[in-house]
């Protein structure tokens, strides 16, 4: 779905078999896969809180921070780290678990993901390191077709798009299948993938022979929360990808304001 790249869905419709390698990365682009990449924002700390009069007897709170202080402080601080570490994308390369499980909190409710490494080990590396610093945090489901996928992974702050553009992983064999509710990367090409994942909304199993490589797949009922995201602008309607990743959220919100967002991606203890 790269900027100048055909549609992938109308080029599924026309049983083409470029055209899934090519729609993903951006709306007007010829490509070759659907695509992915995301956003990040940090959260506000919180004042500390007011010591106590010199009449009273000193309480811990007046001699030292709350403790409510000290945990918003913690929060502000490692979203401070996080932030900074995502214009790193070099240094953030750990080996994930042989499978962990991520929590979404969206716009339409919350629905968690298991991840198998051996599914797809170098997908799921970028997926744990993505996640573990909250690269999808405010993060749009920028492109969502019907009967076919939930696309999300643009960054809303354009300094940690720019920071990704070029950090392309090698493609995994495909050991899965495009069912309902497995997680892919999405691409321009081979081995293109960096940040952009879909969902699969339906069994779409003519991607496997096109290499896009299953790592995840959505929990129990999950996929009543993933099929609610707001489908309205279609594959033909909605947001120019380069224009997202050069603008931020906030060409979103002006052209697309319906869009669903996660609020959260969090690996799960």
């Amino acid at each position: 779905m790269r900027e100048n790249q055909k549609p992938l869905f109308t080029l599924i419709l026309a049983l083409s078999a470029i055209s899934l390698l090519a729609g993903c990365k951006t709306n007007d682009q010829s490509a070759q896969k659907p695509s992915a990449e995301t956003q990040k924002t940090e959260a506000p700390a919180q004042s500390a809180a007011p010591a106590e009069t010199a009449a009273s007897p000193p309480s811990p709170s007046a001699a030292e921070p709350s403790k409510a202080t000290a945990k918003s402080g913690a929060k502000s601080t490692s979203a401070a780290n996080d932030a900074r570490a995502l214009l790193a994308p070099k240094k953030l390369a750990e080996k994930g678990p042989n499978s962990y499980k991520v929590k979404f909190d969206t716009t339409r409710g919350a629905f968690t993901v298991s991840v198998i490494r051996a599914w797809s080990p170098l997908g799921a590396d970028r997926f744990y390191n993505l996640v573990k610093h909250h690269f999808y945090d405010n993060a749009a489901f920028f492109r969502v077709v019907p009967g076919f996928v939930a696309q999300f992974g643009i960054s809303p702050t354009p300094a940690v798009s720019a920071a990704w553009k070029h950090t392309e992983i090698k493609d995994d064999p495909v050991t899965q299948t495009n069912k309902r509710g497995s997680l892919t990367f999405a691409t321009a090409g081979p081995n293109t993938r960096t940040t952009q994942v879909f969902i699969n909304l339906q069994d779409n199993a003519r991607l496997d022979g096109m290499g896009f490589s299953p790592f995840g797949t959505v929990d129990g009922n999950g996929m009543n929360v993933v099929e609610m995201m707001y489908e309205g602008y279609g594959d033909n309607a909605g947001p120019s990808q380069d224009q997202l990743e050069k603008q931020g959220d906030s060409y979103l919100k002006k052209g697309w304001p319906k869009l669903d967002y996660i609020k959260s991606a969090t690996l799960v203890p």
